[in-house]
């Protein structure tokens, strides 16, 4: 088997590989809508635990999302140009490596949960099942990339339960506002594949979505930000998170200006760089914060 005769440091960069090291856009698009909960939960600064906790535990789940999804589309992959390459389609990484590295990097996870309280362990349940099941619904629902949102939603729902031991209002109002996050960035990033994925049969938001695909992700984005500002009002954030939320509108416009041609690589470029609106926002929440411990702001 091609796995008993790669060398041990070559193994090592198929994992990595595996597990999208170089690509961090993937995991950082979890990452901000959860440090955003951590704070608005918290009413602040979480400490440190929490927040190692919850940075290493998106990136540990997100790695091992990839190796359940590899997996699972490693008979279609080699049919779509972007991920032909992958070591899993490719033969380098076989399929019990695969579920094994995903197995170990989620239990490493979960017993980072394991470090807070029985209402974010309670919930982490729910997440790892959805994570497994999602590659698998892009054969039967027309918009998997909403079961993608609920599967990165769940990291807002954890934090909530790990600062507070509940799952208050606001949590769902920002779950629901990120959803439609979620929807806007990954149908950027199906609009890549579209050809590729109709050709093979693969079901996504840019084939459903169709001659509207533009427009809706447009629609996507400004329902995130109108929720997200709606929700968060009451938290008195002051003008710094309305400024954060206007730099996020711009990059929204930014991002227009990408896909309206619809090519490869104008869209692909608008998902790697949306990590950066998920990042202004976060900005704009924590340095709310931070004003208002320095007195700054009442």
């Amino acid at each position: 088997m091609p796995s008993q005769s790669v060398p041990a440091r070559s193994r090592f960069s198929l994992y990595l590989d595996l597990i999208r090291w170089d690509r961090p856009a993937g995991w950082l698009v979890c990452l901000w809508p959860t440090l955003s909960a951590l704070w608005i939960a918290a009413d602040g600064f979480p400490g440190w635990h929490l927040l190692v906790v919850f940075v290493l535990g998106t990136f540990l789940m997100r790695s091992a999302g990839c190796c359940v999804n590899d997996v699972a589309d490693r008979d279609f992959d080699k049919h779509v140009k972007r991920t032909a390459q992958r070591p899993v389609t490719t033969g380098a990484v076989s399929v019990k490596e695969a579920l094994s590295l995903g197995a170990v990097l989620a239990l490493v996870s979960f017993g980072l949960v394991l470090t807070t309280n029985a209402a974010a362990i309670a919930w982490s349940v729910p997440a790892v099942l959805v994570a497994i099941a999602y590659p698998f619904t892009k054969r039967i629902i027309s918009m998997p990339q909403a079961v993608l949102g609920i599967a990165f939603n769940f990291g807002i729902v954890i934090a909530f339960a790990a600062v507070q031991g509940h799952v208050p209002a606001v949590a769902w109002w920002m779950w629901l506002g990120n959803l439609f996050w979620v929807l806007a960035y990954d149908t950027e990033y199906a609009m890549v594949d579209r050809d590729d994925d109709l050709r093979i049969g693969i079901k996504t938001s840019a084939i459903t979505l169709g001659r509207w695909d533009v427009p809706g992700i447009v629609v996507f984005y400004l329902l995130f930000l109108s929720i997200w500002a709606l929700a968060l009002d009451g938290y008195a954030l002051g003008a710094m998170f309305y400024i954060a939320t206007a730099l996020a509108l711009a990059q929204v416009l930014w991002h227009f200006t990408l896909i309206r041609t619809r090519s490869r690589e104008g869209c692909f470029k608008a998902f790697r760089v949306n990590h950066w609106l998920g990042a202004t926002v976060f900005a704009g929440i924590a340095g709310s914060y931070l004003l208002r411990w320095l007195g700054l702001t009442g």
